[in-house]
């Protein structure tokens, strides 16, 4: 059985489709993956055994973007079935375009037109939860979803390890001040070796932090890793501290102890999924959850108002 898989750009919400995807192989034993989706997403979960095929949706780049999609499509094929976890047109003609003519993804104007299944998830719930409902048209028996998990080996540390992410690419209202992320790496720094973590336009907050944490050892390898690298450093770590973002998540894939730090985002649905050793820092605001990329009052105050102290007192009720 053949089951074409549109993956969501981002590689935190690609991790939280895994559970679905899980469930589906489990009802189809025999199922041959063809994965489509971003570079981050498919450096991600391209590794998974029953993966045969992987894509990167590069219909963007030049030319008419309906017509790049349409070639795709054809390129694609005909599949037994197919699922988009994007709500977006061109993921839709995707699905339509290839001829499977079983599909699904989430209800929109399009999905209803071109889909056979347009499913409206239940709403509010977890991310993981709205990607199962969705999944769940394609299944004749309930699925079952457990957790994270992404199929890449972790990497073995020869001592405790503490990673800290101070990035998030969604964008700057999402991330925490680099001085207190030094300090609370600088508090924990007798128990544990510290790694630095983050993308290509990171590198500027994790340099911020190595350059406060003077004294300290402290390895940085923001922008200095692949997808499948990143993955396998942030599983094999003791403790991570990091904002809402990708390598959050991917933290959770592994069961890695983590303090995650939110501000304009909702928790209760993209927080980390089925990690008990896991802990949440934020404050309550009347303007959040805003989920806008920059902060549109100015103050950012779902953030500064979180001090090191609140933070080194979740790591420690952690550990």
């Amino acid at each position: 059985m053949k089951l074409l898989v549109i993956l969501p750009n981002w590689l935190g919400d690609a991790v939280m489709a895994t559970p679905a995807i899980e469930a589906l192989c489990s009802i189809y034993p025999d199922a041959e993956l063809t994965l489509v989706g971003s570079f981050v997403s498919i450096e991600a979960l391209k590794y998974h055994p029953q993966c045969t095929r992987h894509y990167v949706d590069e219909t963007k780049k030049g030319g008419n973007r309906f017509l790049n999609t349409y070639r795709f499509a054809k390129e694609l094929g005909s599949h037994d079935m197919a699922i988009t976890f994007r709500n977006q047109l061109h993921s839709s003609l995707l699905l339509y375009w290839s001829g499977t003519s079983i599909t699904a993804g989430r209800r929109s104007w399009h999905s209803t037109l071109l889909l056979k299944y347009a499913i409206k998830p239940a709403h509010p719930s977890h991310l993981v939860k709205q990607y199962r409902d969705i999944a769940q048209s394609l299944s004749p028996q309930p699925l079952s979803i457990g957790n994270l998990s992404i199929h890449i080996p972790l990497h073995r540390y020869l001592r405790p390890t503490l990673g800290i992410n101070p990035g998030a690419t969604y964008g700057s209202a999402k991330r925490w001040n680099s001085e207190k992320f030094a300090e609370v790496a600088r508090t924990f720094s007798h128990q544990y070796d510290i790694i630095l973590f983050g993308g290509p336009n990171e590198v500027g907050m994790a340099n911020e932090i190595e350059s406060a944490l003077k004294g300290v050892k402290v390895t940085n390898l923001a922008g200095k890793t692949s997808i499948s690298e990143l993955c396998s450093f942030i599983g094999g770590l003791n403790l991570f501290i990091t904002n809402d973002s990708g390598p959050m998540h991917v933290a959770a894939a592994y069961q890695v102890p983590t303090v995650a730090i939110f501000g304009p985002t909702r928790h209760l649905e993209t927080s980390q999924w089925m990690n008990e050793k896991s802990i949440i820092v934020r404050h309550d605001m009347k303007c959040a959850p805003c989920m806008k990329r920059e902060c549109p009052l100015g103050h950012h105050e779902c953030m500064t108002t979180i001090t090191a102290r609140e933070v080194i007192e979740a790591v420690k009720n952690l550990i």
